[in-house]
C-alpha cells in the first residue's frame, strides 16, 4: 500500500514536471522568418517652430516609441526613429548664417541625446532660392553628426540648372571631411515628393503631425525569388509576399494613428538592403548573371512592378533602391567594374532611386560631378519619377584605391575612373 502511494507520488510529480517544462515550451517564441522584412525607419514630420521645438521633438517622440513599442510586439524589429522638418530656410529666415548653425548645432544636441536622426529638409526648395541656403547647409553638415539634408535640382518646370551646379559645389565642400563622410548625409534631389520617409532627401509641407515607414526587405525579394521558374512567377511571388507583410505593418500603422492622432501616410516598399540583407544577390538570383550583365534592367523592371501591385498606401520612392556602398554584392560588382554609373542610370529609368551612396576619385572636378547631377536630374524630369544623387568624392583617393569609409552601415569598395563604361 505504502509502496503504491509513492509510485502514485510519483507519477503526479512526472506529470507535473511535464506540464511545467511543457508549457514553457509552447511560450517560446518560433524563431523570426528570415524573410520577414525589418521597418528600416519609422519617420515622423514636423513643421518646426524654433521657439517651441524641444516640445515638439518630445511629442513627437512619444508617438515613434509608442509606434516602436507596437510594431516591436508584432515581431517587427524597428531599426531607427526619425524627425523630418519642412524646407529648413522656412524656420531660419530672420537669422544670421551664424545664428542658423547655432540653432542647428543645439538641434543636433537634441537628436543625439533623444537618438532619433533628424532631417531639416532641402535647401533651395523654390527656383528662385539663393545659393546661400546651399552654403548654409554645408556648414550645418560639416558641424553636426545627426543632422541630414538636401538640395532640390529639378521639379514640374524642369531642370534647375543653377541648382545643380550648387549641388556640384555643396559636394566638393563635403568630401573635405573626415573620411569624406559628410556627403552620407545629402543628397541632390529631384521630384521627390514630400513624406518620404527614407533619408536624406526627406522632407514635407503643409502642418506636419504626420508619419511614414520605410522597410529594409532584400531579404523578401531574396526568398521570393528563390526557385521561381520565370519572371511572372518572380513577380507574382514578391507581391504576395511583400505584400503579406505590408498589410499587416499597415494595420499597426493604423493602431498608432487612432492611438496617437498622428496621421498616417503611408509606406515606402523600396526594398531597401543592408549590406549582406543584399538586394543585389536577389537580382543575381532572378537573372542567374552578376548584376550589371545583361537581364539586370529587367530584374529591376520587375521587382518595381511586384512593388507598385501591392495595394497599400505608398508614399517615397516606392521602388528598386541600388546603394552601392550600404550592399556588400553591389560594392563588390561596383569594385570589379561590373557597374557604372550610366548602368544605374539605365535602371533608374525603370525603378528608382537614382545615383545612392556612389563612391567617386576625390580629384574629380565640379564639371563632372554638374554633368552628373545634371543627367540624373534630366531623367527624372523626362521620366517624371522620383530620383536623387548621393555621390560620395573620396577626398585624396583615385581611380584603383579603395574608401576608406568609417560607418557601420556602409561597405567600402574600389575607385572606378568617371568615364568607365560596364563591359
Amino acid at each position: 500500500m505504502r509502496l503504491g502511494k509513492v509510485r502514485f507520488s510519483a507519477l503526479l510529480c512526472a506529470v507535473s514536471i511535464f506540464l511545467v517544462f511543457g508549457a514553457a515550451h509552447a511560450q517560446r517564441k518560433a524563431p523570426p522568418d528570415p524573410a520577414r522584412p525589418k521597418i528600416r525607419a519609422i519617420t515622423a514630420f514636423i513643421n518646426l517652430d524654433r521657439t517651441q521645438y524641444q516640445q515638439q521633438v518630445a511629442d513627437a517622440m512619444t508617438m515613434l516609441k509608442r509606434a516602436r513599442t507596437i510594431f516591436e510586439s508584432r515581431d517587427f524589429e524597428v531599426e531607427t526613429i526619425r524627425i523630418s522638418t519642412q524646407p529648413f530656410a522656412e524656420y531660419t529666415k530672420g537669422l544670421t548664417p551664424e545664428q542658423a548653425l547655432a540653432f542647428f548645432k543645439a538641434y543636433d544636441a537634441l537628436a543625439t541625446q533623444d537618438k532619433f536622426a533628424a532631417s531639416i529638409g532641402p535647401a533651395m526648395f523654390h527656383a528662385d532660392d539663393p545659393e546661400s541656403q546651399a552654403d548654409l547647409l554645408v556648414d550645418v553638415l560639416k558641424n553636426t553628426k545627426s543632422i541630414n539634408a538636401s538640395l532640390v535640382v529639378a521639379d514640374e518646370n524642369g531642370v534647375r540648372w543653377p541648382s545643380v551646379g550648387a549641388a556640384a559645389r555643396a559636394m566638393l565642400k563635403l568630401s573635405a571631411t573626415e573620411h569624406s563622410q559628410a556627403n552620407f548625409s545629402f543628397s541632390a534631389i529631384a521630384l521627390v515628393p514630400p513624406l518620404t520617409p527614407f533619408f536624406p532627401g526627406s522632407y514635407h509641407t503643409g502642418f506636419g503631425h504626420q508619419f511614414a515607414i520605410a522597410l529594409e526587405s532584400a531579404n523578401t525579394v531574396a526568398a521570393a525569388f528563390q526557385g521561381a521558374p520565370d519572371l511572372a512567377t518572380a513577380r507574382r511571388r514578391l507581391t504576395e509576399r511583400l505584400g503579406s507583410d505590408a498589410f499587416a505593418i499597415e494595420a499597426l500603422a493604423g493602431r498608432v494613428d487612432q492611438d496617437t492622432g498622428w496621421a498616417y501616410m503611408g509606406i515606402d516598399l523600396s526594398p531597401a538592403p543592408l549590406k549582406n540583407v543584399s538586394i543585389a544577390a536577389a537580382l543575381e538570383t532572378l537573372t542567374g548573371q552578376p548584376i550589371g550583365s545583361p537581364g539586370t534592367l529587367t530584374g529591376a523592371a520587375t521587382i518595381t512592378a511586384a512593388i507598385r501591385d501591392i495595394q497599400v498606401k505608398q508614399t517615397g520612392y516606392s521602388g528598386l533602391m541600388l546603394p552601392i556602398l550600404e550592399d556588400s554584392r553591389l560594392a563588390q560588382r561596383w569594385s570589379e567594374g561590373r557597374i557604372s554609373l550610366d548602368a544605374l542610370l539605365s535602371y533608374s529609368a525603370v525603378c528608382g532611386t537614382g545615383l545612392d551612396t556612389v563612391p567617386l576619385p576625390g580629384d574629380i572636378s565640379e564639371q563632372q560631378l554638374e554633368l552628373i547631377i545634371g543627367d540624373m536630374a534630366s531623367l527624372a524630369v523626362k521620366w517624371h519619377k522620383p530620383l536623387s544623387a548621393r555621390l560620395l568624392p573620396v577626398a585624396g583617393k583615385n581611380a584603383g584605391d579603395t574608401t576608406e569609409f568609417d560607418d557601420p552601415f556602409l561597405v567600402n569598395a574600389t575607385l572606378q575612373p568617371i568615364d568607365r563604361k560596364s563591359p
